[in-house]
């Protein structure tokens, strides 16, 4: 599995080092990160096999944000899957990216025991 992890927070890359180790360990799992959508976008358009990958991305970013993030991918590559994270729950969030095609919506603080689910990886503890 490969992921690219979207995310303006400084400390999500070794989070996700952190909850992933022993896969990323393993090479089961690769992560890729991108601080904005802009650096997603520009990742996506570098990685020749672009469809292996599931992209995990932060609603709330400064230049793209993570709704501009999903039109876009959805536009240029409709084959990705994009699961969209956010601090904020609120209905219209949700409403719009299930509307432009988000695969899933997670809020924050991410809830790794459900993220695992959805990557199909058992809990690590």
């Amino acid at each position: 599995m490969k992921l690219l992890v979207v995310d303006d927070e400084s400390d999500i890359q070794f989070l996700f080092q952190q909850k992933f180790r022993k896969e990323i360990k393993a090479g089961t799992l690769q992560i890729k990160y991108a601080y904005n959508g802009i650096s997603a976008l520009e990742l996506i358009e570098s990685i020749s096999d672009r469809t292996d990958y599931l992209i995990l991305s932060d609603i709330n970013m400064p230049e793209m944000n993570g709704i501009e993030l999903l039109k876009e991918i959805k536009k240029r590559y409709p084959e990705l899957k994009v699961i969209m994270i956010t601090a904020y729950g609120d209905e219209q969030n949700f409403t719009m990216a299930k509307n432009l095609g988000a695969d899933d919506y997670f809020t924050k603080p991410l809830q790794f025991d459900l993220l695992r689910e959805k990557l199909n990886y058992p809990n690590a503890n």
